[in-house]
């Protein structure tokens, strides 16, 4: 799994992602980390003031949810698996088959005077 703690390429607690205004509201951002041959991908959703972090992978198939900063239905009230369709509540709850009942798997991040950072 690419999240795990032993995955190098995940980002240290403390690193600056974005400023919150650099997201739509509502809105998505996608990360991604390397090192060497591991990768770790996550995104941020922003819904007003509030910001939550995801690891990008869907938990039904593993893919990545997204591309190009886009992982919100247009409505922006559902993150949208793009390969399947599958439609999770801003806080990562799945709501729609196959992914009903599963949950995305948070990254930890917050926001601290208008900035996101990872914790």
């Amino acid at each position: 799994m690419r999240d795990g703690p032993d995955n190098p390429a995940k980002p240290a607690a403390g690193m600056r992602l974005c400023a919150v205004d650099e997201i739509a509201d509502p809105g998505s951002k996608g990360f991604r980390f390397r090192a060497e041959a591991r990768l770790f991908a996550g995104f941020v959703v922003r819904q007003g003031e509030a910001v939550r972090g995801f690891v990008d992978q869907c938990p039904h198939a593993g893919w990545p949810l997204g591309y190009d900063d886009r992982y919100l239905t247009r409505g922006g009230d559902h993150i949208l698996c793009a390969g399947h369709g599958a439609l999770f509540t801003l806080d990562g709850e799945g709501v729609t088959v196959p992914c009903l009942g599963q949950r995305l798997t948070a990254w930890p991040v917050e926001v601290r005077e208008g900035e996101v950072f990872t914790t």
